[in-house]
Formats: structure tokens, C-alpha cells, sequence
């Protein structure tokens, strides 16, 4: 039986923040509990950036509540003035007895200061509940907020001997429905989709969000140093989705303008032959695409380990045996001499989807 207490409350304001993932932008997933009495009087969640946080929803439905409660934040509360004002503030006019937090905010320029506020003001504040899961649910937001870089996560789906196509390039489909549904539920939560031009060329894809309820689709960005992207693809034409391509130098300068004529934005990152890969993941921060979903085949994927670009790993794998000596597998690259050099993950989760295995943790590089 769950007990009550500050994680039972906090359980509840995480469980929140989780639902509202992929749609906050670059701001962080926030949720917030109210409780007074015994008795929980508001609830909130941060569901839209430039709109109210957690805490201003929550206090709002408490009301004349709200004075002499307990707080129960995933995040520490603001103490600036941005797009909305600072959170500390209300907490401290609404004179609520104590705070509880889960984690820090991870930005090193504000963190604290909103504990600091609060407790100037006579209000108990007790921090690290839940901080591990707290963490984890802003993984993204704290890649981003403290190096203007975007958190990628690569996403691969393979059989049992590491493939991700047969012989023939036959793809379609090697995991199963339940696989491809939390895959475009892992869409909904980025605000980017990445591949390379291969892929493009082989599959037509959408790369759009297509769940059994409405979804939010992702910027789609393509890897394509010479612009030899089709005109007549699906991300070229279908309107769905903004799409980005990311080339070099070599690109024909009209291969440029014929695309940009279908409203496609073309990013040139270095001079080439290959698109600059760190080059092309700051300049994709500062359009402030603050998480990518990387899909690519096994040479952008290799790539993108090579550079240490990848923050997390999550790998589907179906219980197929494809065989094949030149048949493509999840990752192309040089790869190590010995196994003590092998790149391994680390915070390991493994969980069945069905009857595919799924398997994610965040890259270790020796």
C-alpha cells in the first residue's frame, strides 16, 4: 500500500509534468500539487511555453487555500522575470508554509536563488524528492539550457543480429505495432526528427507524428551535403511539417532556391564534403530546437557516435534473424580495435514491447 507522504505527493505532481512532454518547447516539463489540511486543493501543470507555470495553475485553483500549504513542485520555482513572472514571488504573496521540491533548476546562472527567495521570507523548503525521476523527465531541458545544445536521442529498431534491413533493403516492418506506436509517441516528444538523405531516398518517409489521438509532429531535418534530396518527396511537398535540410558549401546554389521555393529552410554547416555534424547541432540551438529524434540509417548513426552527439541510446529489438554479409546494420563507422575501447551504456533500462525487447541508456565513450 502507497504511503502518504512528500513523495506520494510528488509522485503525483511528476506524473503530471511526464503527460505535457513535447509540448513545452525548450522549456522544461513542470508539475505542481497544492495540498492543505490533508487534503490536495490544486493541481497544475506547465502546458505551453510564454503561458503560466505549474505553480501559477495550481495556486490559482487553490485559492484562499493556498495560504499555510505545502507546495509540491518537480522544479525548483523561478525567481526572474522572463516571459512570465517569477513563481518564487507568488508562492511567498500566497503565504504557503513549505515548499517541497524535487530538483535544482539546472541553469547554473539562476539555480538556488528561487530556495534562496522563499526562505528569506520565512517559508520551509525541502529539496532532492524524487530528484533521480525529476532529472530524467527534463533530461532534455537540461542538455539544452546549459550548453545551447539539443539532446539527441537515437532511435533504431534491428533484429536479433543487429540488422536493420535484409539483403535486399526490404525494412518494413522489423518491429512490431506496439514498437512503432511508443516510437511516434518518442516523436510527439521532440521537437526534431532527423535522418540522412539515404533514408530519404530509399523510404519517402513522413517523419510526421501519427498516433491513435492527435499528436504534435516534429521539425524534420535531413542530412544532406550535396542536396540530393528529391524534389518530389513527401518532405519536399506534403506541407505537414516545416522541414530543414542541412548541407555544405558544395550544394548548387539553385538546387537551393528550388527548395527553398516549397518552403523548405536550407542550412549550409561547413564547407564540406560532409555536413559538419557539431557545427549543425549549434546552429539547429540557436533556432531553439532544444531535442532531436535521431532516425537514421547505419551512417549517420556511426557518424553521430563518432562525434559524441548522441545523449541517449534507445534500441528496439525484434526476435528476427536476417543474415546477410553486406546486409546494413545499425551503425556504420570505423569502429574500435579492442572491446575496452567499445562505447557502452550506461543507467540501463530494458523493458518488453510485446515481443520486442527495448533497450535505452545514455552512451559511456572510453
Amino acid at each position: 500500500m502507497e504511503m502518504m507522504n512528500d513523495e506520494f505527493y510528488m509522485s503525483l505532481a511528476l506524473d503530471m509534468a511526464e503527460r505535457a512532454q513535447g509540448q513545452t518547447g525548450i522549456n522544461p516539463v513542470v508539475g505542481c500539487v497544492v495540498v492543505k489540511d490533508g487534503r490536495m486543493v490544486g493541481l497544475g501543470a506547465h502546458l505551453k511555453r510564454g503561458t503560466g507555470h505549474a505553480e501559477v495553475h495550481a495556486l490559482n485553483m487553490a485559492g484562499s487555500e493556498a495560504e499555510g500549504s505545502t507546495v509540491y513542485v518537480t522544479l525548483e520555482p523561478c525567481s526572474h522575470y522572463g516571459k512570465t513572472p517569477p513563481c518564487s514571488e507568488r508562492l511567498i504573496s500566497e503565504k504557503v508554509k513549505r515548499v517541497v521540491v524535487a530538483c535544482e533548476d539546472p541553469n547554473p546562472q539562476v539555480a538556488g536563488k528561487g530556495f534562496d527567495m522563499l526562505r528569506r521570507h520565512g517559508i520551509e523548503v525541502k529539496v532532492g524528492v524524487l530528484r533521480d525521476r525529476a532529472r530524467r523527465l527534463n533530461e532534455k531541458f537540461i542538455k539544452y539550457i546549459t550548453t545551447g545544445l539539443p539532446f539527441v536521442t537515437l532511435k533504431t529498431a534491428s533484429t536479433l543480429d543487429g540488422k536493420i534491413a535484409t539483403k535486399s533493403g526490404d525494412s518494413k516492418w522489423i518491429s512490431n505495432e506496439q514498437a512503432r506506436e511508443h516510437i511516434h509517441m518518442l516523436r510527439h516528444r521532440h521537437q526534431g526528427i532527423m535522418v540522412g538523405v539515404e533514408t530519404v531516398i530509399a523510404d519517402n518517409p513522413e517523419l510526421t507524428t501519427r498516433l491513435s489521438v492527435d499528436g504534435i509532429s516534429p521539425i524534420r531535418i535531413v542530412v544532406d551535403s550535396k542536396l540530393r534530396i528529391p524534389i518530389d518527396t513527401k518532405l519536399v511537398r506534403d506541407g505537414n511539417a516545416k522541414t530543414v535540410i542541412l548541407t555544405t558549401d558544395e550544394a548548387e546554389a539553385d538546387r537551393e532556391k528550388d527548395l527553398e521555393s516549397y518552403g523548405v529552410q536550407v542550412i549550409r554547416c561547413g564547407p564540406g564534403p560532409r555536413v559538419d555534424l557539431l557545427r549543425a547541432m549549434s546552429l539547429l540551438g540557436e533556432m531553439e530546437i532544444g531535442s532531436i529524434l535521431l532516425e537514421g540509417g547505419g551512417t549517420l548513426n556511426g557518424a553521430m557516435l563518432e562525434a559524441k552527439l548522441i545523449d541517449r541510446l534507445l534500441m528496439f529489438i525484434a526476435p528476427k534473424i536476417v543474415g546477410g554479409y553486406e546486409t546494413p546494420g545499425s551503425f556504420r563507422f570505423e569502429g574500435v580495435e579492442r572491446m575496452n575501447d567499445a562505447i557502452q551504456l550506461n543507467k540501463l533500462e530494458v523493458e518488453t514491447v510485446g515481443d520486442n525487447i527495448c533497450v535505452t541508456g545514455l552512451p559511456v565513450w572510453p
